[in-house]
């Protein structure tokens, strides 16, 4: 892995997500998972929007082979979309099960990963999935194997 000291040319992340069931996203999102709401906005014609603040943005890009070894670990073999959204939270089990309880389909519950996060994965609103996870300290890090 490489890094650069060089700035990043962006400033700033967003992630667009069209919510057919507008309401519904924003309860799940805003008030289930907690973020905070930097701005909304009411338009002509009905059009809504609001701004949630995430923490830190980074983008994750992984090929194919890392991306079936996720979902093995992560969530028993069931596919990820092309786009999954992951969610660094203080305390993974008790934030997904307030996101099933308010409406999230859960796909695979927290379970341990070989570099030391708890992590579960969770069909959200508006055709999303999404991993919540939780860092869990220095410890032994594993080897996961790639493919059998």
């Amino acid at each position: 892995m490489s890094s650069s000291s060089k700035p990043s040319a962006v400033r700033q992340l967003r992630v667009v997500v069209e919510a057919e069931d507008y309401a519904d996203a924003v309860a799940f999102f805003r008030d289930a998972l907690g973020l905070a709401e930097l701005e909304a906005y009411a338009g002509v014609g009905g059009a809504e929007v609001v701004i949630l603040e995430a923490g830190v943005a980074t983008l994750e890009i992984s090929n194919p082979a890392q991306v079936r070894m996720i979902d093995r670990i992560e969530a028993d073999g069931t596919a990820s979309q092309q786009i999954r959204l992951a969610f660094e939270v203080d305390d993974a089990a008790l934030v997904t099960a307030r996101l099933v309880s308010a409406g999230g389909r859960l796909i695979a519950s927290a379970r341990e990963t070989p570099w030391r996060s708890l992590n579960s994965r969770i069909g959200a609103p508006a055709g999303l999935q999404i991993t919540v996870f939780q860092e869990l300290g220095p410890g032994e890090f594993g080897e996961p194997e790639l493919d059998r």
